[in-house]
């Protein structure tokens, strides 16, 4: 099964291959691709539906302990995304993705046995949050595996499909896991729940309740998926992006489109509920992610059509503004404040981070391939090779700043804390953030989409 999963032969840009032959073997690549990337962001983003209950179920950690756990998993989730982002032409899509979704059964299983006991030391949680990154590496590879099956034409929204809906795991743990760790799936095999004053709770199930899935994904990736020889390339064959400057202006862009999105989901819950006091609203928190992940494919099928930069550009500026807003909707010194404006105010900045997603991996497409073809010869060779060592990397510098962006689920979470701590407000944090987008406007504009720009895409 293996041998003939392993396709010798993939030519997108070619028409009639495309239409006979490679456009039903790409789609079915895809759809396997989006459920085994949805259960990867709904276990990496887990402890920021599980951290809320663990103070409910016994465990006495500190606001700060608790915002370290929700951001600790997209410190070790970018890390990963580093190595995991040229491991798909080292590897092959079909091994690599079947490999990294099976990898998952870790930290779902060890946190369904952990939060059973309410003597389980903060370390041991520090640890389990850490192998939650697990999932959050998987996308540099998911995306890289895409990028290689799609035509130029066509990678926006491909891309935008397999990120937009895998993002949907973010909004789907956020929603599951406060409605399941109410009943006793498991019965007896799930274990006993934990006594509160609000009745019984089995937190066990936010963690056991992905077990199954994972293993059905990881098997439906090794049988039907397909490693293709032609994306095979080796780290320094990948390496030279490193030398390019528009790969670091890539993931400082990313950084802020996805950084946003996936920092803002694993911030928002335990935001939620320090700055309004209101546990009732948290089952609402995964509308958030929702939004988000609805608007990326929008944002490759925008860039595809208007010009990724443009779109790119635009969602920065609206970014800024929506900051700029849910500064004006805090509670000062617990009182006042805007709980209408602050939900608002998330709900742009989702929209916006989603459809800036998938504008700016499209402009990552677009870009590395570009380049390689115009400074190729116009023989039809030429043209073919420029277009596969375009493609090769466009991958890596995808994993790259995907690897880069995923920071952003770290430093969001940790600078509300930080600020919190230090100031009593997440306001101090909220400046910085907004610098920043004024620093992504700039470079968008001035690289990329204005007139006379020296790279447009």
């Amino acid at each position: 099964m293996a041998a003939m999963s392993i396709i010798p032969h993939w030519n997108p840009e070619d028409r009639v291959f495309w239409e006979r032959t490679g456009h039903r073997v790409a789609t079915r690549n895809l759809w396997l691709s989006i459920p085994a990337l949805t259960l990867a962001f709904a276990v990496w983003m887990l402890w920021s539906a599980v951290v809320v209950h663990l103070p409910t179920a016994g465990f006495h950690y500190s606001t700060n302990q608790l915002f370290w756990l929700t951001a600790l998993p997209a410190l070790s989730g970018a890390t990963l995304r580093v190595f995991y982002a040229f491991a798909v032409p080292m590897v092959g899509g079909r091994r690599f993705t079947a490999l990294a979704t099976a990898s998952l059964l870790l930290p779902a299983l060890g946190i369904g046995f952990a939060v059973q006991d309410a003597t389980t030391s903060y370390e041991w949680m520090v640890v389990l949050a850490l192998l939650c990154g697990l999932g959050g590496g998987n996308f540099a590879s998911s995306m890289a595996h895409i990028s290689f099956l799609f035509p130029n034409a066509n990678k926006g929204t491909a891309l935008g499909l397999n990120a937009g809906l895998g993002h949907l795991g973010v909004a789907l743990v956020q929603f599951v896991v406060p409605l399941l760790i109410s009943v006793g799936l498991f019965g007896v095999l799930g274990g006993d729940p934990q006594p509160t004053s609000a009745g019984p709770l089995w937190l066990q199930n936010a963690g056991f309740v992905w077990v199954p899935l994972i293993a059905a994904s990881a098997l439906a990736a090794w049988f039907g998926m397909n490693d293709l020889s032609e994306a095979r390339a080796g780290f320094a064959e990948q390496a030279v992006v490193f030398t390019r400057r528009d790969t670091w202006g890539m993931c400082w862009l990313y950084l802020g489109t996805f950084g946003s999105f996936i920092g803002f989901s694993a911030g928002l819950p335990l935001l939620l509920q320090s700055q309004f006091q209101r546990s009732d609203l948290l089952t609402l928190a995964w509308l958030g992610p929702l939004i988000g992940a609805l608007m990326r494919p929008l944002g490759g099928w925008l860039a595809d059509r208007c010009g990724a930069a443009r779109i790119t550009f635009w969602a920065f500026v609206t970014m800024a503004l929506g900051v700029m807003t849910l500064l004006l909707t805090l509670p000062h010194s617990g009182q006042g404040g805007s709980l209408v404006g602050f939900l608002t105010a998330f709900g742009l900045l989702f929209a916006a981070s989603g459809i800036g997603n998938g504008s700016t991996f499209c402009m990552i497409t677009r870009l590395f391939l570009t380049q390689r073809q115009q400074a190729a010869e116009p023989l039809p060779s030429a043209q073919a090779q420029a277009t596969r060592d375009g493609n090769v990397e466009a991958a890596a510098v995808l994993g790259l700043a995907s690897a880069i962006g995923a920071y952003g689920g770290f430093f969001i979470p940790k600078g509300y804390g930080s600020s919190i701590a230090l100031t009593g407000s997440p306001a101090a944090a909220l400046l910085i953030f907004i610098a920043f987008y004024v620093s992504c406007i700039a470079l968008t504009w001035w690289q990329y989409s204005r007139r006379h720009a020296p790279h447009p895409c």
